[in-house]
This record gives structure tokens, sequence and C-alpha cells, in this order.
């Protein structure tokens, strides 16, 4: 199989001076990124495997050595596991141990977060840090484990991608888990390979396009911002933290061709009325993923940038980065929304999808469903959880093929009509762009807290989900802001609640079962309008 990193030395053959990353405020090119992801490989050449497929993690935040040390993984037939430095230490180490990796390329910006990450660790790792890491301390401080300073300019030959199978992993993602602990989605090469190839035809990308990239590598967006651009010589541009308060000023210094981000960086936008007219005249497309797009932000964004395509896509991890787009267009797409979100359109090429009831078979149009999807873009499942994996990767009835369970509830109003997302199944929902599983917030809660019941619910309600998160715990008395700090060591700071509440006794359905929409209309009384 022609894996990612071979695609990639294929650019570096064709594109070798031009510039592949805009990161820190220095300019990388192709050659000079495949040497310093090079130098990476070959210092973690001796490095035993640990898990199988093999994993390399890498500690870091959109930088410069983050991305070597993503290519890094790549060339030696590694899937790469991103760590996020921001997120709590506790629920990285978690990820570290479950993942099996041996080996963790760490950069500057996660070096404060490594003893703790440490501390979590109980197997032997080999770490490369940055030539500012204090080596002999941390040898001292953790003998177990071997520390080596990466030296990404240093003079190691090219590093030859190696031949893999199908099946060879990209990546290992963690995403929200209901039991508390997070999912581990195994999405092969092949599978990003299928979506890569798809997008560089569809979008007709070039060596002189330059892309944002907005996601945090532990989102599986950011993966799109990568492997799209690389395959073609184009650019990847990464917003300072300055640009990334005030993303309108982004696009004009980095001249932006391609823009892709979260709904909420729309909505944002907008409400600090940066959607001027012809305001992103660089812009020739504009894509958007990750929760449900307001119609009214889709047509801001459309003037705002009037020589831009504007597409809404779709997809869970599962299915690898998105799976579904539909194109904006100023004079059909305000009758085809409903309730004032754009719909998610058709599938990709390739991509077969279902709208099914309960029992997994197919509803005729106009009637909700829940969606599942199968094809090309389908992960093998969750890593080292079968009972999980079986549970959401199906065979529905009188089907052949292994379909995933999305949980969302979609409608095609009538035939040759686009889908339509109409909210989740379940209590997953989307909290800044971020898939979360209330279930995983109330299994904290009930630890932390001491408490028998707990539920957290989506509050206050926007288009696509919520912006934060209202728990109420069953007890009469509790220090809350200590249980508050306590989550805040253990959850990313999208998932702790906003508001912690006692109730002395939940409201109850007819079924006995906690009425988690009699909360919700508490909540919803209690707001003002």
């Amino acid at each position: 199989m022609r894996g990612l990193a071979r695609r990639f030395v294929d650019s570096v053959e064709r594109h070798g001076d031009r510039v592949a990353l805009e990161v820190e405020g220095r300019e990388l090119g192709y050659a000079r990124l495949y040497r310093a992801a090079s130098n990476l490989a070959a210092a973690l050449e001796g490095v035993p495997c640990g898990a199988e497929p093999p994993l390399t993690a890498v500690f870091g935040h959109r930088s410069q050595l983050a991305f070597a040390g993503i290519l890094a993984a790549l060339l030696r037939g590694h899937g790469y596991v991103p760590l996020n430095p921001a997120f709590p230490t506790e629920r990285s180490a978690r990820m570290l141990e479950r993942s099996g990796c041996r080996d963790v390329i760490v950069d500057e910006g996660a070096l404060g977060q490594l003893d703790a990450l440490l501390s979590g660790v109980t197997r032997r790792l080999v770490l490369l840090v940055p030539e500012s890491a204090p080596v002999a301390e941390l040898r001292a401080r953790f003998p177990q484990h071997g520390f080596e300073v990466s030296e990404p300019d240093g003079p190691a030959p090219a590093f030859s991608p190696r031949s893999l199978p199908d099946a060879a992993l990209a990546y290992l993602l963690f995403t929200s888990g209901s039991t508390g602990d997070p999912k581990g989605v195994m999405v092969s090469q092949a599978n990003v390979a299928d979506v890569v190839d798809a997008m560089v035809e569809r979008y007709g990308v070039g060596e002189g396009d330059r892309f944002s990239q907005m996601f945090d590598l532990t989102f599986d967006l950011s993966a799109f911002d990568m492997f799209v651009p690389w395959q073609r010589g184009a650019c990847v541009c990464c917003p300072s933290q300055k640009q990334k308060l005030v993303p309108a000023s982004f696009v004009n210094e980095s001249r932006l061709s391609v823009w892709f981000s979260v709904p909420s960086t729309g909505m944002l936008l907008a409400k600090l009325r940066k959607l001027r007219p012809d305001a992103f005249p660089s812009l020739r497309l504009s894509l958007f993923c990750g929760e449900a797009l307001p119609a009214e932000v889709a047509r801001a964004w459309a003037a705002a940038a009037p020589n831009s395509i504007v597409e809404n896509l779709y997809g869970p991890t599962e299915l690898t980065i998105a799976c579904t787009l539909y194109r904006w267009d100023p004079l059909r797409s305000p009758a085809e929304c409903e309730q004032g979100v754009v719909p998610i359109g058709e599938p990709f090429p390739q991509m077969e999808p279902l709208v099914a009831d309960d029992a997994l078979r197919e509803v005729a149009p106009g009637e909700i469903g829940e969606l599942l999807m199968t094809g090309p873009q389908l992960s093998a499942g969750y890593w080292r959880d079968p009972e999980r994996t079986a549970a959401a990767f199906v065979v529905p009835p009188e089907r052949e093929r292994v379909f995933y369970r999305t949980g969302d509830r979609v409608r095609r109003p009538k035939d040759g009509a686009p889908l339509v997302y109409l909210g989740r199944v379940d209590h997953q929902i989307k909290i800044q762009g971020y898939r979360v599983e209330l279930g995983e917030i109330e299994a904290a809660l009930r630890e932390e807290a001491g408490v028998e019941a707990a539920i957290a619910v989506g509050w206050p309600r926007n288009a696509g989900g919520a912006d934060g998160v209202v728990a109420f715990l069953g007890a009469d008395e509790l220090d809350l802001d200590a249980v508050r700090a306590r989550l805040a060591a253990r959850l990313p700071g999208y998932m702790v609640p906003r508001e912690l509440r006692l109730i002395a006794s939940f409201p109850l359905n007819a079924n006995g079962k906690i009425d988690r929409g009699a909360l919700l209309a508490l909540l919803a009384s209690e707001s003002p309008g």
C-alpha cells in the first residue's frame, strides 16, 4: 500500500523547496521537514515496538517538533497517538498506558507536564525530548525511563518509508467513553488515504494552496489539514496564539486559500462582526465540520469570502475525518435547511449510508432514523475493546457489510433531498466542537464527589449541541469548589461542568428513571426570555 509517509516523500521529491509548514513564526520546506522527521525516526529505531500494531506517542501541540514527530512515526511504519499537553495529565497517562506505546516524542510546550505524565505511567518508555529539557534531572527522577535529546536538524540520512499492509494504523485517537474510560479509535492508513484522494480530487488541491490548521492534534480533523495539502505540495499554516484568538486576522495575514474549522469559530466571528462582506478575498474553499452549521453563519461566511466555496462536512472519528458533505448555495440552501441548520448532505464516493429504525431496518424518506455508514473509511473499531466494537460496528438485517452506528438522528425529507442532522440518539453531545459522552462526566462526578447519582446535561443549548455542561449531584451538602477542582485535574476543560448543583431528589419519569428532560426544562425556565 502507498502509505502516508510514502506520499509525503513523493511530495518531497517533487516539491522539496516549497514551504510545507508555517508554525511558530518559521517556515519549513518539504525537504527540511523530511530531514527533521528522518532524524527523529532514526533516533528511535532501536526501541522495541511494544504494541501491535506498533504505535508512537506524540506529546505536543502544533509545533515543528510535533508535526515532524507524526511523520517520524509514519516513516517507521507506526501509527501515531497524539497527546495534548493542555489536557489533564492523568487522562493523557491513561491513554499512554492503554495504547502500549514504548516511545514518546515530546515537544517544548509539553515539558512542563512531563513529570506529571510520567508519574502516571508504569511501563518503561523511551522519550525523545527537545534540547531545552533538563535531561540529567529527568534521568535522576525517572530512572526506569530512557531519555534522548531530539536533533531534528541533525545529520541522519533520509529515512525510507516502510512498506505497509492496508490495515496499518495511521493513528489511534481517544474519544469520550460512557464508562469514564476514553475509547481508542483505530484509523488505518488506507482509511485516511481514501479521504485524502477524494478531497484532493474534489477540491483540485495544488502546490499554491495555503491551508489553515486550526485543530488540536487530538482532534481527527487535524489529519485533513496535514495529509491533504502535503499530498500536493501545498502549505499547512498554523495560527499563533494571538491569531487563534482573532482568527479573522489569521486568514488575511497568512494569505489562506483554504479554511477549515468547527462552526463555533464562524459563530464567534459573526458575533464579533468580523464576517463583513469581502472580508476574506483570498479564500477559495471554506469547510466546516465537527458540529451543526447554522444557516446564518454559512450565509454570512459566503458573503465574507465571495471567491470561496462553502461546504458543511460531517463525520465521526470512527468513519475517518468526514464522510458526508453539503455545498452551500445562497439560492437553494435556505429552503433545504431545517431548524436553522445546514444539511449534512450526501456521502463521499464509495461510502454507503443507511437511515435505520431501532431494529436497524431502513426507514422511508421523510422518517427520522439513526444514521449508519459503511465503506472504505470505516475504521477497524476500538482499541482492545471487542465489546464496544461489537456494539457499534454491526451488520444490519438483510445487509452483508459491517456498518458503524453513528448515534446521530437524521432524516432525508424526500427522495433526492440532502440528509438533515437532527441531534444525538443517546446522551452524547457536541461541546465546543468536541464529541462528549455525558456518561464519562457523570462517572467522574460520582467518583470525585462520592455520590451515587450524578446527571450531566449540555447547557445552554445551541444549534449543534451545547456551549457547556451543567451537572446535578444527588446530595444535601458538598464542597462544590473542591469537586470542581478535582474534575479540572481529571477532565479536559470543555468537559468540566460550568455549574454544579445539589439536588435532594431527582425527578423521575414513568419508568422510574431520572428524567433528564425535566432537568433541562428546569434550566430553560430559569433562562431569561
